[in-house]
């Protein structure tokens, strides 16, 4: 494939369609026929997020994207970050760094900067690459946004970029969508829609043809492939929507949920606590990849007594979502599990909640600032501060290696009254940033569990907790070696079932 530079724009009809997976299937494409390509969000709104080697903050989606891109992770490649802590507020990370709150009723005359810096960044990052595949936000037919949009066909507009449009047709009425998404849009942002490319397709494509032919002959636009449901492909996902996709062996089309059953020997059943305002919650996708282990989300305090290991993970609104989480009677349910001595993992926020009590004089995250009880289940304090820590640290855990990064503003201590030895011998223990206190375990890093040697060492050693003879396979892949199969699938189903000579032209580049 020839050099010729360019860029595209994979725009959806809904939120969910697919976007973040064709983007990376492209990238990773793109990659193997030796194009050095970039991919590309203005504006992500997600509490799923990463740090860079360079230190600075992006979606997680756009992170793995560069890892299908075989690119290095950079805040140009996601320069506006919003992470909802509720409905109406936004903490803003503008190129990888903190940029204060956004209220929802500021959106629109705060946009412009975010804009600018926007626009810049896919230049510097167009004047790197050869190709730059960018993903769009929610549907570019949202017209009532349409005034200052960056992220849609305002970017197509000012790259000059050509746009295909991804639709899911797996929720039904994806034909009528395609067709309603370019009604929608005025005469000039109509001339960069391109063409259509239908996603998660399961059944016999002859039925499918002559709506796709009717589609073609009434937009004057070509369909560039149909993607089949793609089993054996998770994303890290931008929003706790992606969760479900690996939430329950009996979850219809779940990518991965069958972990458990493909094992022979004792099944772990790990829950985790569906916070409203949950982040991170990649941080789990390991445990549920892992043969033996099945991870379900849940909000129910009967599931909370029954599993064998609860994580609580992070969130972007600890204080609230600790509220909530009494407000169910989880509170109950994790203080009898640790009165037990069964086992309980927080993550971050997870782990803040865990605390005695947790500070926010300032309303760094809550607005009403103050302090609160935590659940009293470590012997420790947080207190929440202005300057927010990233970082990508490393350490190890009873010998093992572990790499891991932090994104957060609460800083965890031990409570004065706490004498905890550093053995693991004792019923205490320091475990990575953090502590293990009997059953409890807590840490402020994320993607431990990413580490394949540290995440079968913790298993076996909650298994024992909770009196379970759990084993890993000796032979199973490791998350890393996963993900790079997932990724180069997805390639392939990229070759397989899009037309990408056509998308070569698109793109600038030469077929």
């Amino acid at each position: 494939m020839g050099r010729g530079g360019g860029g595209l724009l994979v725009a959806g009809t809904t939120s969910d369609a697919g976007k973040s997976l064709v983007t990376a299937g492209l990238c990773r494409w793109l990659a193997r026929e030796g194009v050095r390509v970039a991919p590309f969000k203005s504006q992500n709104m997600s509490n799923n997020s990463m740090v860079c080697p360079d230190g600075s903050e992006i979606g997680r989606a756009q992170w793995l994207q560069a890892v299908a891109a075989r690119a290095t992770p950079e805040a140009a490649m996601n320069p506006v970050l919003l992470k909802p802590g509720s409905d109406l507020r936004s903490h803003v990370v503008l190129m990888g760094r903190p940029h204060g709150e956004l209220e929802a009723g500021e959106w629109a005359t705060n946009r412009r900067v975010l804009a600018e810096r926007s626009f810049e960044a896919y230049r510097d990052l167009a004047g790197r690459y050869d190709v730059v595949i960018a993903e769009g936000a929610g549907s570019p037919a949202e017209v009532n946004l349409r005034e200052g949009d960056y992220v849609n066909l305002g970017l197509a507009r000012s790259a000059d970029l050509p746009v295909v449009v991804v639709g899911d047709i797996d929720r039904g009425g994806v034909l009528a969508a395609m067709y309603g998404t370019l009604g929608l849009l005025d005469p000039a942002d109509r001339a960069h829609v391109r063409g259509w490319i239908v996603n998660k397709f399961r059944g016999d494509l002859d039925l499918l043809r002559p709506g796709l032919s009717m589609l073609e002959e009434r937009t004057s636009r070509p369909v560039l492939g149909v993607l089949p449901f793609l089993y054996d492909v998770w994303l890290d996902g931008e929003d706790s929507l992606a969760v479900a996709g690996w939430s329950g062996a009996d979850s219809e089309g779940a990518s991965e949920p069958a972990a458990a059953a493909t094992r022979p020997g004792p099944t772990m059943t790990v829950v985790v606590v569906r916070f409203p305002r949950v982040s991170n919650t990649t941080d789990v996708d390991a445990l549920a990849a892992e043969p033996g282990v099945d991870v379900r989300v849940v909000a129910d305090p009967d599931a909370v007594a029954r599993a064998d290991l609860v994580v609580l993970p992070g969130s972007r609104a600890t204080v609230s979502d600790l509220s909530w989480l009494r407000s169910r009677g989880l509170d109950r349910a994790l203080a009898r599990r640790a009165a037990e001595g069964r086992p309980v993992l927080g993550i971050c926020g997870g782990y803040q909640m865990l605390a005695r009590t947790i500070e926010d004089p300032d309303g760094v995250e809550s607005p009403s600032g103050g302090s609160v009880p935590g659940l009293g289940l470590l012997p420790t304090t947080v207190r929440f501060e202005a300057v927010k820590k990233l970082g990508a640290p490393r350490g190890e855990w009873r010998g093992t290696a572990v790499t891991a990064y932090e994104i957060h503003h609460g800083t965890t201590r031990l409570h004065p009254s706490a004498a905890v030895p550093d053995t693991v011998g004792d019923s205490r223990e320091r475990f990575l940033d953090g502590w293990r206190v009997g059953s409890v375990w807590g840490t402020t890093w994320h993607g431990t569990l990413e580490n394949d040697a540290f995440r079968r060492a913790f298993l076996r050693a909650v298994g024992r907790q909770a009196g379970l003879r759990w084993r890993p396979l000796a032979d199973a892949p490791g998350f890393a070696q996963r993900r790079e199969a997932m990724l180069d699938r997805l390639a392939d189903a990229v070759e397989e079932h899009l037309d990408t000579d056509a998308l070569s032209r698109l793109i600038g580049l030469e077929g």
